[in-house]
């Protein structure tokens, strides 16, 4: 996840901050939010043991078979793992086809092989994974849990996701599958996504971002006897030259990267392929747009130059029609933004404000971005605690003040599910 921070909006109005305090002093709520500093140790002992489990892009399905043994366990109903692999439970409210969305993303940025090497030393937890998404993970079992030991029945059901494929090229895919089935697009009425460590962040703008392979293809050859063939190293790096030209307005704010080159096999061997991969974001899909077809023309004007100057480097070989590429899309993820009266950030805005939890709001890509992206109500904000590390082998979680941010997720989502009388 990547953001950046802008000003605070107004604060939330009056009627919603007293409705939330109403809500805290209820009995019940008040014995839950107690309950998170008292289970302290039962709930790193569940992050610990997700963290073991490796959750690598594309390969998840080892931990969503755990976190529905748990959900079993809290007696969610309708305990189930999707086709794509995301995990779902339900807890019915007296509005049992309206849905608040409580969700977690399973999967981790390590490759299959890594060594996760997680362990617990004091109040912090060390390993791959262990804050991104093992504090989003432990905290979306927090809530189920203490929802189940106080009876705490919501008006609308509370539906909770174990979700795949949220990290880099998984692309979303587990939350983009979940809004394409029309039941859950048409029940689902807020989407809360848990993220990460922190309490001190609301994600209500969803970056957007567009990914390509660029391929380059040629005949290949050897350095000497073969020169004057079209390099397709040569492809990329005209293709590059061309690119990075591209004017990029102050506003909307808008970035390109390329962060992986490959080809060739020697020194003294002309490649037969070489790619790139390269990430344009934005805060506009209209400037994506426009960032996507610059790419696309510089690659068209790099195959043209390098194929000319092929059959002028050697006229004799004419093999510059064997030269070609291919510009693979591997991600998309859509732009989107929360409008600031909605019920929901006045919801977050009035808990916080309630708890005393200055936060701020921020623009990043996340789960969040399917549902915001649709026009939907949708934050994602940290599980509590803090992390640090994230993408690291170095990764780490501080569980103290873990409660802060449960007790934060709950009062928004009892807030914004109701409760039945």
């Amino acid at each position: 996840m990547s953001s950046s921070p802008r000003p605070d909006p107004p604060a939330a109005c009056s009627p919603i901050q007293e409705e939330i305090a109403h809500l805290a002093e209820r009995g019940e709520v008040r014995s839950a939010c107690a309950w998170f500093s008292l289970r302290e140790a039962q709930l790193a002992d569940w992050q610990l043991e997700l963290s073991r489990i490796p959750a690598p892009p594309f390969g998840e399905s080892a931990r969503a078979i755990w976190l529905k043994e748990r959900f079993q366990e809290l007696h969610l109903e309708e305990t189930h793992i999707d086709e794509v692999g995301n995990v779902f439970g339900i807890l019915r409210g007296a509005t049992p086809r309206q849905f608040v969305a409580l969700s977690a993303h399973l999967d981790t940025v390590f490759p299959a092989g890594t060594s996760l090497n997680v362990r617990r030393a004091g109040n912090r937890l060390y390993g791959p994974g262990v804050s991104d998404n093992g504090a989003g993970v432990t905290a979306l079992l927090a809530i189920a849990a203490v929802l189940r030991a106080y009876k705490i029945f919501p008006s609308s059901s509370i539906l909770f996701i174990g979700n795949v494929g949220e990290e880099g090229e998984g692309n979303l895919r587990g939350m983009r599958h979940i809004f394409a089935v029309p039941w859950w697009k048409d029940s689902i009425r807020y989407s809360v996504v848990l993220d990460g460590a922190g309490s001190d962040t609301i994600v209500a703008e969803a970056l957007g971002s567009r990914r390509f392979e660029v391929i380059a293809r040629g005949p290949g050859g050897h350095s000497w006897s073969d020169f004057g063939a079209p390099n397709p190293i040569l492809v990329l790096a005209r293709t590059l030259h061309r690119f990075v030209q591209t004017p990029l307005p102050s506003t909307p704010k808008s970035t390109f990267n390329v962060g992986v080159i490959r080809g060739g096999t020697s020194v003294n061997s002309i490649p037969e392929s070489a790619s790139m991969r390269v990430d344009i974001r934005s805060t506009s899909m209209a400037e994506m747009e426009r960032l996507e077809a610059a790419l696309r023309r510089a690659l068209e004007s790099a195959m043209e130059e390098e194929a000319g100057d092929a059959e002028r480097r050697n006229p004799g070989q004419r093999r510059s029609s064997s030269l070609s590429h291919e510009l693979v899309a591997i991600g998309n993820r859509p732009a989107g933004e929360l409008e600031p009266s909605t019920r929901l950030m006045n919801v977050i805005r009035a808990v916080d404000a309630y708890l005393g939890n200055p936060a701020r709001i921020q623009r990043a890509s996340t789960d969040a971005n399917i549902p915001l992206s649709l026009g939907r109500e949708a934050i994602a904000i940290g599980g509590g605690g803090a992390g640090g590390g994230a993408h690291t082998l170095q990764e780490w979680f501080d569980g103290s003040g873990r409660e802060l941010g449960l007790k934060r997720i709950l009062l928004t989502l009892l807030a914004l599910a109701g409760l039945a009388q």
